[in-house]
């Protein structure tokens, strides 16, 4: 993956409602949100280029349908033609429509580059919220695409985007057992620019992003060994970080990239550590008197959530812990009945994802940080490997559906549980890791 450069311009700050008008927005925290009906033609291409245009226009009205809170107007019933509407919106015509916000966009290119402006409008107020301008190269339009939706979906929601970023996740091919191919592999969040990274000459498992996003750390079986790499995702370079006996899920990275968190079974149980990135060296963490794996940091670096026996080793039934980061302060957070596993702390900091197995099923649910309020937002024949979206609103996991012919894939669900999408990969894939967002303020200049 070559590097880019992306130069944002900011043409105009949001243009504020009068008093008494109300501000069109989104409460993504409600349990149950009427998608807001968004007009999106396709963008003014300036060299003629109408194909660039209406894909751009396409990839941003995917991304904002996508997450069940946007519903796009058929393109038929508009009534404006675009280039007017770029000037000056007849808001009576969008409204007649039902569009409640409208976003319109033009092209400008040359010398290999691209730049789009766009404006948002609420349509009901007549009022503009927001107008920015994007540079880039001309082959990363569809980054430019998500950047645009990330704009919008923030500007009406009030919350961070996830639609320019990266999955990390195992592609799966090949008759399922000993010899089923596993790579790793990375793709746009939309399935776009599938890339692998492994050629899968040995089986791979759990790939996690570094903090930065640029690095994934991941399992590899070597000669029945598990060896944990990581591998920077521009350069494809890997670097051996370590073999272990035991372990069965790849490191996770600290929120400051500095440490890796382990867990390693000897002699029958399994007690979590943490190795440091730079001197390598590994702190045990917790005892083996019991089973203690999937350990995963909070956003800030001093608590680790993490699923252990220690309750009732003889009935092997996991639960939810917490505890600081140097190990102590242990304790119990989840009370419900069934097994719960792979627990991973939301980027937000408000709830804790995790995977629950009761009378046969499988469920993906979150609960509070003291372990209250705890819901089940996803079932199936086997649903787990739960990893939160950058925003800490959606979470990615894997399904497999039953039966010799079934097939494992990624999906998305929101956290009302009402919005539930596969996510577009070549084959069969499994153990989704996402990245940070790409890009943002901090890119503005």
């Amino acid at each position: 993956m070559s590097k880019f450069i992306l130069s944002f311009v900011l043409a105009s700050l949001l243009f504020l409602p009068s008093p008494v008008q109300a501000t069109l927005e989104i409460d993504v925290t409600q349990g149950q949100v009427a998608p807001t009906p968004i007009a999106i033609p396709d963008f003014i291409p300036g060299d003629g280029n109408e194909v660039l245009g209406r894909d751009i226009a396409a990839v941003i009205g995917n991304d904002l349908e996508h997450s069940g809170l946007f519903r796009l107007i058929s393109k038929a019933s508009f009534l404006q033609d675009t280039a007017s509407a770029f000037q000056e919106p007849r808001f009576a015509d969008w409204r007649l429509v039902n569009a409640q916000c409208l976003l319109i966009g033009r092209i400008t290119s040359g010398g290999g580059k691209i730049t789009v402006e766009f404006r948002l409008f609420d349509v009901y107020n007549g009022t503009s919220m927001l107008a920015l301008s994007l540079s880039a190269k001309q082959d990363q339009w569809r980054k430019v695409a998500h950047m645009i939706a990330d704009a919008v979906y923030n500007r009406i929601t009030g919350e961070g985007g996830y639609f320019d970023t990266k999955i990390a996740y195992i592609d799966e091919s090949g008759p399922r057992g000993k010899k089923r191919v596993r790579r790793l592999a990375i793709m746009d969040w939309d399935g776009h620019n599938n890339v692998y990274l492994t050629d899968g000459v040995h089986m791979v498992l759990t790939p996690r992003f570094a903090p930065n996003s640029k690095e994934i750390a991941y399992l590899a079986y070597v000669n029945k060994t598990a060896h944990v790499y990581v591998i920077n995702v521009h350069t494809r370079k890997k670097r051996l970080v370590g073999h272990f006996k035991g372990m069965t899920f790849a490191p996770r990275f600290s929120p400051d990239g500095r440490f890796l968190l382990l867990s390693l079974a000897r002699e029958g149980t399994t007690a979590l550590y943490k190795m440091d990135m730079v001197s390598g060296a590994v702190t045990q963490l917790t005892e083996h008197r019991c089973i203690d794996t999937s350990p995963s940091y909070s956003p800030d670096g001093t608590q680790i959530v993490f699923t252990s026996d220690r309750s009732d080793p003889n009935e092997c039934k996991e639960k939810i812990y917490v505890m600081d980061s140097n190990g102590g302060n242990v304790h119990r957070i989840s009370f419900g009945d069934g097994k719960y596993s792979q627990p991973v702390w939301s980027p937000r900091g408000d709830l804790i994802a995790f995977t629950k197995q009761l009378e046969g099923r499988f469920y993906i649910g979150v609960m509070n940080v003291d372990g209250t309020n705890e819901r089940l937002i996803a079932d199936g024949y086997l649903v787990e490997a739960p990893t939160w979206a950058p925003n800490g609103r959606v979470i990615l996991f894997t399904k497999e559906s039953g039966g010799k012919r079934g097939n494992t894939r990624l999906y998305a669900v929101d956290l009302t549980g009402r919005n539930i999408r596969s996510l577009k990969t070549p084959r069969d894939s499994s153990d989704g890791s996402w990245s940070q967002l790409l890009s943002g303020p901090k890119d503005q200049n």
